[in-house]
């Protein structure tokens, strides 16, 4: 994530937090109520985002462990490509002794 994309993140939140704030007294809330009732709905979305990222680090499912997964298949790929026929017998015996 770049700089300039946790400046407009952080910015978008501030402004839904004042939307619903604008909204919720609108709707008929008092000043109180509506602040309290925006910061439940903004602390609630914070509290639902952390749980989404905890599961997909404990999970493994993020961006970088994708990315070094296809990165390391694409290097076993290429050796395999490079591999002369002899060699691949080769290492087709080893992995059938070892099964």
């Amino acid at each position: 994530m770049r700089r300039i994309d946790a400046i407009g993140i952080g910015l978008g939140i501030f402004i839904a937090g004042g939307l619903a704030y604008t909204l919720l007294q609108g709707a008929g809330f008092d000043a109180t109520s509506a602040g309290i009732w925006s910061q439940l709905l903004l602390v609630g979305g914070l509290l639902g985002w952390l749980a989404s990222y905890l599961w997909r680090a404990v999970s493994g499912n993020m961006t970088y462990h994708q990315q070094v997964k296809d990165y390391e298949e694409a290097v076993l790929n290429k050796r395999l490509e490079e591999m002369s026929p002899e060699e691949l017998e080769r290492l087709q015996a080893e992995i059938e002794a070892q099964e």
